[in-house]
């Protein structure tokens, strides 16, 4: 198999065929963001030759699939005929497939009609995952998303129209110190009005390898404490209407939760509530520098 860099993938396509058609991202601009500096560029389209001779080894080794996950920082980058390409590759080589995941940036879907998003939706791609990070407008311009909160609602409820079922991420932390409950609002805001199958809230680590750790650095950002995001995490809650699954259970979580809305959003609340009771900021802190690696 083709594997470039370390491999990114959200615990649920733990049974997913994982296969590269691209590694990288195309933005790379992202001032939080480390996760492909190990790549000696910035984004790279992996050639169909490449693709085939993988497709042809996930037929010998994962022919049950039901379930391919394209790797990258965003393969929905690609244009809507190479797409289409890959698609047609993945149902020849692994006929059980039924449906095909992979990353996007919201600027990905706003290059598509939704007549091409609706085809891609019938070959398959389905269950999107999109680092939306914050619905806050300051938040996203500070780090270089290259996109603003509207932006989401609009891209998102296109995907929606398309019957494309679509994650979201959430960075939590990312506004800085001081100013988290007014993100956690706006945010709640913008989620509120599109339809996720889940929210992915992820703490907001700062590695070396990161143009935010500059930032701290040269004193233009100051990072969020850790109790201050929890209450910035029980804020989000708090204030979410729609239905969906919340999903806090990475090694970046200091209180791991996983939940659905709005069922267990008071269980969810109080465990939130309890952590930042009981829990010491000086403790939480020595845990967050402790990781090494997300």
């Amino acid at each position: 198999m083709h594997f470039t860099g370390t491999i990114w993938r959200p615990p649920y396509e733990l049974n997913s065929a994982l296969l590269q058609v691209a590694a990288g991202c195309t933005h790379h601009n992202c001032k939080f963001c480390s996760l492909y500096k190990d790549l000696p560029f910035k984004f790279r389209l992996s050639p169909m030759s490449e693709v085939e001779e993988d497709l042809q080894e996930l037929s010998a080794y994962h022919s049950c699939a039901k379930r391919v996950f394209l790797t990258g920082a965003n393969p929905f980058a690609l244009s809507v005929d190479k797409l289409i390409e890959i698609a047609q590759k993945v149902h020849q080589y692994l006929p059980k497939v039924k449906s095909i995941g992979c990353f996007s940036r919201v600027t990905d879907i706003t290059t598509k009609t939704l007549e091409q998003l609706k085809e891609l939706r019938q070959l398959g791609y389905d269950g999107i995952i999109i680092g939306t990070e914050t619905g806050d407008d300051d938040t996203l311009r500070f780090m270089r998303k290259g996109y603003q909160a509207l932006d989401i609602v609009e891209q998102l409820n296109r995907l929606d129209e398309a019957q494309i079922a679509y994650h979201i991420s959430y960075l939590n932390g990312l506004v800085g110190s001081g100013n988290s409950q007014n993100s956690a609002l706006n945010t709640a805001k913008i989620y509120n009005k599109i339809h996720p199958v889940s929210i992915s809230i992820v703490a907001l680590t700062i590695f070396p390898e990161s143009d935010l750790f500059t930032e701290i650095r040269n004193g233009t950002f100051t990072e969020t404490g850790e109790l201050e995001k929890l209450q910035e995490q029980k804020t989000l809650i708090e204030h979410l209407t729609i239905l969906t699954t919340v999903y806090a259970n990475t090694i970046s979580n200091t209180a791991p939760l996983v939940g659905k809305l709005p069922q267990d959003k008071e269980k969810m609340i109080k465990h939130l509530q309890y952590a930042i009771d009981n829990i010491d900021e000086a403790e939480l802190k020595r845990y967050r520098k402790n990781i090494r690696h997300l």
